[in-house]
């Protein structure tokens, strides 16, 4: 069930990116850019999203599992409860690792000193 959470996560969470990162070009050594973004790119590899997309849905499946046991009046209501939750979950934390992915790689670039613009 973990990998199907991962990989629902994955599919639904694709907003957050390090590929769009916006420079001011002026004066910029593109090349040099080119490694610079690369090595950044290396460094925001180190986020472990995957560690968040599962503390997310197994959070998001507690919550889930009990919102549908009070609302619901079967065992069934609260599986399906939890499948929702553990995927809504999945989904943010996959979101947040991406957004903090990407925070990562303009906080390097704007320590080389890029002046990025997004």
């Amino acid at each position: 069930m973990k990998k199907h959470i991962v990989i629902a996560a994955v599919l639904l969470a694709g907003c957050a990116s390090t590929k769009e990162v916006i420079i001011d070009r002026q004066g910029v050594d593109m090349t040099r850019y080119a490694i610079d973004k690369a090595e950044c790119e290396q460094y925001a590899e180190e986020v472990n999203t995957r560690d968040k997309v599962l503390r997310g849905g197994a959070s998001g499946a507690v919550v889930g599992g009990a919102v549908g046991a009070v609302i619901g009046d079967s065992s069934q209501s609260a599986a399906k409860g939890a499948g929702a939750g553990a995927i809504t979950g999945a989904a943010r934390g996959a979101r947040d690792g991406s957004r903090e992915e990407a925070r990562v790689v303009k906080q390097c670039l704007r320590g080389r000193g890029y002046r990025v613009l997004n």
